[in-house]
């Protein structure tokens, strides 16, 4: 089993940036990739991005694509989810995730992640 624990979120004012941690403990040996979620008010959680363990294979959601920017450290066990241009429509809790199995590796459904974090909250004021 994985252990994730997120920080790095707070209120940013539109336009501006944050970055957010997500160090893993445990297990990390099989988390072959980490995502970002998120899950804003009255909303369902979606995909925000992913990144291989080593550092490769970088996806994102069409809402975040060009903004945030995913990286990972791996003697850290560390990743990182820089985010910039923020938007009110960002404002949600964030969350690192591991998937269940390699198979699910590049699935952006959270029914499919068996190894969630606490969440941080964003909030982007207008």
């Amino acid at each position: 089993q994985v252990q994730l624990v997120e920080s790095g979120g707070g209120l940013v004012q539109a336009g501006g940036s944050l970055r957010l941690s997500c160090a893993a403990s445990g297990r990390t040996f099989s988390t072959y990739v980490m995502a970002w979620f998120r899950q804003g008010p009255g909303k369902e959680r979606e995909f925000v991005a992913s990144i291989g363990w080593s550092g490769d294979s970088m996806e994102y959601s069409d809402s975040v694509k060009g903004r945030f920017i995913i990286s990972s450290d791996n003697v850290k066990n560390t990743v990182y989810l820089q985010m910039n241009s923020l938007k009110p429509e960002d404002t949600a809790v964030y969350y690192c995730a591991v998937p269940r199995s390699p198979v699910l590796s590049r699935s952006r459904i959270p029914g499919h992640f068996g190894s969630w974090g606490q969440g941080t909250q964003v909030t982007v004021s207008s």
